[in-house]
């Protein structure tokens, strides 16, 4: 009896500390999303992300601010780096021309625009001029 009450106990204990540890990682959201969907996954969010730094040529530091409180790391919830405005206002414009002109398929392909459409791996958009 009393080997299967701490049995029971110790369960009990390892049921309850992972839905505690499960309960405080789903609430781990970016904040401060002002372009981007507000329920955004983890996962596409780094996916977005990691686009912007292949079409940029950049690292996450491009757009985001180091931790104001002295601590190593990004703060990606900051403003205080003005290319975060840029970059924001930039998908908004890439959203508008995107629904403007390229709602339909060609081909079974939807055609759209993205960042490295016009910047090639760049900071600044450089056209590529063929022959």
């Amino acid at each position: 009896m009393k080997r299967t009450m701490i049995t029971l106990l110790a369960v009990f204990a390892i049921v309850l500390g992972l839905t505690a540890f499960n309960q405080a990682k789903q609430e781990e959201r970016p904040k401060n999303l002002k372009v981007l969907p507000k329920n955004i996954s983890h996962e596409e969010l780094d996916k977005v992300m990691k686009s912007f730094n292949m079409a940029l040529g950049v690292k996450c530091n491009h757009c985001h601010a180091p931790k104001a409180n002295g601590e190593r790391g990004l703060d990606f919830a900051l403003d205080t780096n003005p290319n975060k405005d840029v970059a924001r206002y930039m998908i908004k414009m890439t959203n508008q021309i995107n629904k403007k002109h390229f709602k339909h398929e060609h081909e079974g392909k939807v055609m759209n625009i993205t960042c490295n459409t016009c910047h090639n791996g760049k900071t600044e958009p450089h056209t590529i001029l063929k022959d």
